[in-house]
């Protein structure tokens, strides 16, 4: 019989994300009170959505576990992968800022966790609460930066940077707020986050591990200069 193997993937409760979250330490007591009463969970199995093109979104998300990535699908069968939500990020504040429907696919990459707040009371954070205010605009400006490198990068770069530019956005602090230099996550994952075949991908990372710039393991990557790698991305 043959077994099949997972990725590990690093896990947080509830209470350990808020813990670790800067936003939710700068609100007052009366606020905190208030999310930890309405945050909600969600699991979501490998390979399903947390939200389709055209949808409306209802909720402010955070990853508790596991891997979700952004993408959009052409009728053609193309897709774009705009980037990857790891353990301990917020997201979707865009989509409710604007009052539209979802403009991409979130899919899970492999069984993962989500915490939610819900719209009636991340729009009362947002009008109640300067430091929670200062924290939506620092992450909106962040993400549009990334985004707009990631338009740049794959139209200008070869497949080496962009695998190295998908590797530097899960250690990014938008994206990786715990500082995690190891990443669980398989060579498989991490061609559909840079958008190549996973042969591909495979000869980029083994070529960043012979320069030094990583250690590979079944399942995970550790990044071991950083700097190179962001060079490298560029």
């Amino acid at each position: 019989m043959t077994r099949t193997l997972r990725t590990p993937s690093a896990s947080m409760s509830v209470d350990q994300l808020l813990e670790n979250s800067l936003w939710y330490a700068q609100i007052d007591e009366s606020a905190q009170r208030q999310v930890r009463s309405d945050i909600g969970e969600r699991a979501i199995a490998s390979g399903s959505s947390l939200g389709h093109y055209g949808e409306t979104q209802h909720d402010w998300y955070a990853v508790l576990e596991g891997l979700l990535k952004w993408s959009i699908n052409a009728p053609d069968g193309r897709t774009v992968t705009l980037g990857g939500q790891s353990v301990g990020s917020w997201f979707g504040e865009g989509t409710l800022l604007r009052g539209q429907p979802r403009q991409a696919d979130l899919v899970a990459l492999r069984h993962s966790r989500v915490a939610m707040i819900p719209f009636e009371t991340f729009d009362w954070l947002r009008r109640t609460q300067p430091a929670f205010n200062e924290f939506l605009l620092q992450q909106i400006n962040q993400r549009l930066h990334w985004f707009m490198g990631n338009f740049a990068a794959h139209r200008l770069l070869d497949t080496d940077r962009l695998v190295a530019r998908a590797i530097v956005g899960l250690v990014h602090p938008l994206l990786n707020p715990l500082g995690e230099r190891y990443l669980m996550i398989s060579q498989e994952e991490l061609a559909n986050l840079a958008a190549v075949s996973r042969q591909r991908c495979n000869e980029s990372l083994v070529a960043m591990k012979r320069n030094g710039l990583l250690q590979l393991d079944y399942g995970a990557v550790r990044v071991i200069d950083l700097n190179a790698l962001q060079q490298l991305a560029e």
